[in-house]
């Protein structure tokens, strides 16, 4: 039983971060796709500019995640698209342009290449192009299911996130848990920004946790210290942060050291302050992801610290990063590609 998701309600309403009337309710236990779903519907209950839109949501979608949407607020704010990505995104740029705050989904991360050049050229900048004008694209959302199964392959199991982080104007997110998911994506929706949020598909029935049912936000752009520690820094998000946990619990008990473990969570634009205080504190750390290594989070994340000079002063060996390979996805070896257990122990 992991300690990462919160087991009994007592746990949920414990979390620091959520605000009086969400620790004064009730909680539901729920996965990852329910908390997600439930994110939505309380959007669009409290705000009729919502609208949530993609391949096959208002039949639920295929991992579920928009299930009964479209049947408890109607087809003319939950709807299904034709199969094109770039028209998905440029009708959801359109509609945040006048206004609207529309939840775009993209069936699986793999699938959003043709949707790059709205989101680089059109959404991320169009704030930037309007100046004073105020118009701009931060009411979009994205949502899109990233990352491994056991057997995607080369389509359906990319993790493309840092592709996003390079693209001033867009926040990236990566939640780990229910609880962190409802909390992340409606703040994500009620951002003025452009969100990308992505979301682990292999955690969409693996992470159970109770979840408050009242509505709540998190904050974007904030780490959080899930375990502190003395000796070493381990900074991750999504997926690796369970078999980060498991890593180091080992490591503590062969090595009788102590692991702080960072969940990222907005990986653009990402928490340097918590991220940089850790680090000299412990001295040392490692980057934890699934996506492939070569200018991944990691690299990034790894040159800021150290290109801080009062962090890199206080290093005491250089950053380390447990990454996927640089290569395709394979169908039969996904599971050596991703960082397990023994490779970050």
């Amino acid at each position: 039983m992991t300690p990462l998701l919160a087991h009994s309600p007592q746990t949920a309403l414990n979390t620091s971060e959520l605000p009086p009337e969400a620790k004064n309710g009730t909680t539901k236990r729920m996965n990852l796709f329910q908390a997600i779903n439930d994110a939505m519907a309380t959007a669009l209950a409290e705000d009729e500019n919502v609208l949530v839109f993609g391949e096959d949501v208002a039949f639920g979608g295929v991992f579920r995640c928009t299930m009964r949407l479209a049947e408890n607020f109607g087809s003319d704010r939950v709807f299904n698209t034709p199969l094109t990505e770039q028209g998905i995104m440029g009708f959801g740029i359109g509609l945040a342009a006048e206004g609207m705050r529309p939840i775009a989904e993209i069936q699986f991360a793999d699938y959003v290449y043709p949707a790059f050049d709205q989101l680089v050229n059109e959404a991320a900048k169009y704030r930037y192009r309007e100046g004073k004008t105020g118009r701009s694209a931060g009411g979009l959302t994205v949502r899109m299911p990233c990352g491994g199964v056991g057997h995607g392959a080369l389509y359906h199991s990319q993790s493309p996130e840092s592709l996003f982080t390079h693209i001033p104007g867009l926040r990236v997110i990566m939640p780990r848990s229910p609880l962190q998911a409802k909390g992340l994506l409606l703040s994500a929706i009620r951002s003025n920004d452009p969100c990308v949020f992505m979301e682990p598909k292999v955690l969409y029935r693996a992470a159970v946790e109770q979840v408050p049912t009242s509505q709540y936000t998190l904050p974007l752009s904030k780490a959080e210290i899930l375990k502190p520690g003395e000796n070493v820094t381990i900074i991750s998000y999504g997926q690796p942060l369970y078999t980060c946990h498991a890593a180091l619990k080992k490591a503590e008990e062969d090595l009788g050291i102590s692991v702080e473990l960072i969940d990222l969570r907005t990986v653009y634009p990402w928490d340097k302050e918590t991220v940089f205080k850790s680090v000299r504190k412990t001295g040392r750390c490692m980057v934890v992801h699934e996506s492939m290594i070569n200018a991944g989070i990691g690299a990034e994340v790894s040159a800021a610290i150290q290109g801080d000079a009062e962090t890199f002063l206080r290093l005491e060996a250089p950053v380390s990063r447990v990454a996927g390979w640089s290569i395709h996805m394979p169908l039969m070896f996904e599971k050596f590609n991703i960082p397990d257990v023994a490779s970050k122990y």
